[in-house]
Formats: C-alpha cells, structure tokens, sequence
C-alpha cells in the first residue's frame, strides 16, 4: 500500500506563511494528479488544491490567490505553499493521489491563531 507522509504543519498568526511538504513515492509524484485536503474539527473534508502530471491546478475558492501547490519529482515531494493565513485555515492538512493509491495518512495539523 502506498503511504503519505505529510509535515511542516504548526502555530502560525493570522497573516503567516507555512509550506507543508508531503513525502510519497516517486512514482506517485510523476504519474498520478496530486491533492492536498484539509479537514477543520467538526466539518468534512474538503479538497483545498490539486495539480495534476500536466501541471494544470486548482484551488478551492477559499484559499484561491494565497495557496500554491507545486512538486518536486527529484525529492518526490509534494508541496502546499500558503500565504496570508487566516484562522479559518486551520485543519488538518493531508495529501494524497487521485485516483488514491493508499490510504489517508496521519496529516499534518495547521492552526493560525494570535
């Protein structure tokens, strides 16, 4: 089964940056599209930013101008770049393939609090 590793999670104020890196194997990175989701407590998971092997992306309306995910196949990583965080933000982040290859991993927790 394939395993997602997602970190760079943390504290951060309102306004902070953070970029989550999400480890797979590298043949996931080249082949498949490449999600990044969030789940905030008390809420489902949502889809935040996709990039697929044509390196065309989407971004939820929410995050849209602030978030950018992009990926390096040399270090098999997956990144989620996010600017101007808002409180709102926070969530578990965590990444996985589409089709998904594996199951959700443990995630990585972000919380944007003064």
């Amino acid at each position: 089964q394939v395993q997602f590793e997602e970190s760079g999670g943390g504290l951060v104020q309102p306004g902070g940056s953070l970029r989550l890196s999400c480890k797979a194997p590298t043949n996931i990175i080249k082949s498949f599209t490449m999600d990044w989701w969030r789940q905030a407590p008390g809420k489902e998971r949502e889809l935040v930013a996709r990039r697929n092997t044509a390196d065309f992306t989407y971004y939820a309306d929410a995050v849209k101008g602030r978030f950018t995910i992009s990926r390096d196949t040399n270090n098999a990583l997956v990144y989620l770049q996010m600017d101007s965080l808002k409180p709102e933000d926070t969530a578990v982040y965590y990444c996985n393939s589409v089709p998904q290859q594996g199951p959700w991993g443990q995630g990585t927790q972000v919380t944007v609090s003064s």
